[in-house]
């Protein structure tokens, strides 16, 4: 909460999807490699619910091939940060979100 958010931590995508029932954040930041449902499977997964959908999705991976970066923004990831990432990218992107979510 070092820049003012309130962040809700999950451990993996399932955990995600749960607090997502009773949750609705401005922007999700997710990895992808992750136990029990990985960052490919938890955008599918937003993306198919239609209360969900709309819900900007940022990965933050080490993962920086462009095959990887480019099924990302295919399957619905709104941006695709390779590890080590810039931290004022990553907070002008988070933001962003918010302030669009809030003028809504």
């Amino acid at each position: 909460m070092r820049e003012g958010y309130q962040v809700i931590l999950a451990k993996d995508g399932v955990d995600a999807l749960e607090q997502l029932i009773d949750v609705m954040p401005d922007v999700i930041l997710s990895d992808i490699e992750m136990p029990r449902m990985d960052g490919f499977d938890l955008v599918r997964n937003v993306r198919a619910d239609e209360r969900l959908r709309a819900l900007p999705i940022i990965m933050i991976t080490s993962r920086t091939a462009d095959k990887h970066r480019n099924y990302a923004l295919e399957i619905g990831a709104n941006h695709y940060l390779g590890k080590p990432y810039d931290e004022e990218e990553l907070l002008g992107l988070v933001a962003g979100y918010t302030q669009a979510r809030r003028t809504r």
